[in-house]
């Protein structure tokens, strides 16, 4: 059913673009910015490395809606635990006044888990609602997560930390 929904909200704004793109009189390309995250951790028993490029269209200066990719690698070695881990998200942003923003975002990931002794696989839904402060191509802020269930998520909480660059 999760998945059902992900390509309808993919198809949808596809649409969407399309539709904006043959009533503009502006190149598609002008609108559209990428963007994304990198993040590297290491310590003495650990290693996480995670990349997310993504890519929005600005609709106008308040809207915009892309999409973006996710793996993240993560390895605990006082614990034996290794982690591979996937998805694409859609998400939306709505800036009311310039050092505000608002977003929507709904993620699909697949999970796979190794802890030495048991392997697991599954996918897990997330529907983050954030606010961030934002200063250019910049948004620092924080999100929460609405379908969050501890059992199945890679984070140990329902709100985390968000960080955008888009160029």
């Amino acid at each position: 059913m999760n998945g059902k929904f992900f390509l309808f909200g993919l198809l949808l704004i596809f649409n969407t673009i399309n539709l904006n793109a043959q009533n503009s009189n502006t190149d598609f390309w002008d609108d559209v910015r990428f963007g994304g995250g990198f993040n590297v951790g290491f310590g003495s028993n650990y290693t996480t490395i995670a990349i997310s490029p993504s890519a929005i269209y600005d609709f106008s200066d308040e809207f915009s809606t892309g999409l973006s990719l996710s793996y993240l690698y993560s390895k605990n070695k006082t614990f034996n635990n290794t982690a591979n881990v996937y998805g694409a998200s859609v998400i939306s942003l709505y800036n009311p006044f310039d050092s505000f923003q608002l977003s929507g975002e709904f993620e699909e990931l697949n999970i796979n888990f190794n802890n030495g002794f048991d392997q697991d696989s599954y996918w897990n839904p997330a529907l983050y609602l954030g606010a961030a402060y934002r200063t250019g191509g910049i948004s620092i802020g924080l999100r929460y997560d609405v379908l969050y269930k501890e059992s199945k998520s890679i984070y140990s909480s329902a709100l985390t930390p968000v960080f955008r660059i888009y160029f």
